[in-house]
């Protein structure tokens, strides 16, 4: 499927606001209210959008910290990077795990409730691996933007 104009407009207005009812974003991009709900499940179907989610405030959580770690394996077979890619997965600290070409293997975003949170995350969970050979952190200090939106 390719997108036109109103598929455009339909995913900007979903990813500023998902609550947004059918007739709300049919009145906002000049359609009637089925040909709009059509599109939307179009858009569903073929992957456009993935899912709809609320965006929840970390710090009225108690999420204070948001680190970047950097993670080294010292072993690279099959086995290990698999094992590490599922035991990433079960941890809820870790929002983003990416595989790294450069000097790191794995750049992981943690949140976390203080700088003690983080350090119980990483000696429990990440320095606990045999294969894990080093953990370089970088601390946040104030977000300047942070976006979910795509530029469409």
């Amino acid at each position: 499927m390719s997108l036109n104009h109103v598929d455009r407009q339909i995913l900007s207005l979903l990813q500023q606001n998902a609550s947004l009812s059918t007739a709300e974003i049919a009145d906002k991009v000049g359609l009637s209210q089925s040909p709009c709900w059509r599109r939307i499940a179009k858009l569903e179907q073929d992957g456009y959008i993935k899912g709809k989610v609320a965006l929840l405030d970390e710090k009225k959580l108690g999420f204070d910290m948001l680190v970047y770690a950097h993670v080294r394996l010292s072993n690279h077979g099959k086995k290990n990077l698999a094992e590490f890619e599922q035991l990433i997965q079960s941890y809820d600290e870790v929002t983003e795990c990416y595989t790294m070409a450069g000097t790191m293997d794995f750049m992981l975003r943690i949140i976390s409730k203080g700088i003690e949170g983080y350090e119980h995350f990483v000696r429990d969970n990440l320095l606990s691996l045999d294969y894990v050979q080093e953990v370089n952190s970088n601390v946040t200090m104030t977000c300047v933007k942070r976006s979910t939106s795509l530029p469409i």
